[in-house]
């Protein structure tokens, strides 16, 4: 069976307290933002609900929506499931079984926009207090004080394109 959308009012929907995963803070606010600026997203990826409109997928899209004040929502409704496939739905629903391509997202990918839509980048440090060891990887960076990572953001990304790095770290 082919499950087909459906758009419901907000308020009928009825949040999973089964599910385990649950966004906060500055991510929630990502989400809220991302709905906001482009809400055709429910529409490619719906609400899942069972037959009673309990969420069995999208929980957090559910809360953002409400934050927003939307009135109405698509979703599928998957009332053919027993109570076990439910369950397992909603922890395979929430799984990341995939990895990341550093190199693609580096090459491919304005990584401005990668983190405004939510993916957390690996994390670029400055440290001004940089031991003298050489550095294992035989790379090194060094920025004058007081530069500000926003002017050196270009250099990085030349850099992380030109040596096609899968991880880096940089002091």
């Amino acid at each position: 069976m082919i499950p087909t959308t459906k758009i419901i009012k907000l308020s009928e929907l009825q949040p999973n307290t089964k599910n385990p995963r649950f966004i906060r803070d500055e991510k929630f606010k990502k989400l809220v933002q991302s709905i906001q600026e482009f809400p055709q997203m429910l529409d490619l990826r719906p609400i899942i609900v069972d037959a009673e409109y309990t969420i069995l997928g999208g929980n957090m899209r559910y809360m953002a929506c409400k934050d927003l004040r939307i009135k109405e929502v698509p979703v599928i409704i998957a009332d053919e499931l027993t109570e076990e496939q439910a369950l397992e739905f909603i922890i395979k629903d929430n799984v990341g079984f995939g990895e990341w391509d550093w190199d693609t997202l580096a090459n491919e990918w304005d990584e401005i926009q990668l983190v405004d839509w939510g993916l957390d980048l690996p994390l670029i440090t400055f440290d001004n207090d940089v031991p003298e060891e050489p550095d294992p990887t035989g790379i090194k960076i060094e920025f004058e004080d007081g530069e500000e990572f926003q002017k050196a953001e270009g250099e990085i990304h030349n850099f992380l394109k030109q040596y096609k790095l899968k991880s880096y770290k940089i002091l």
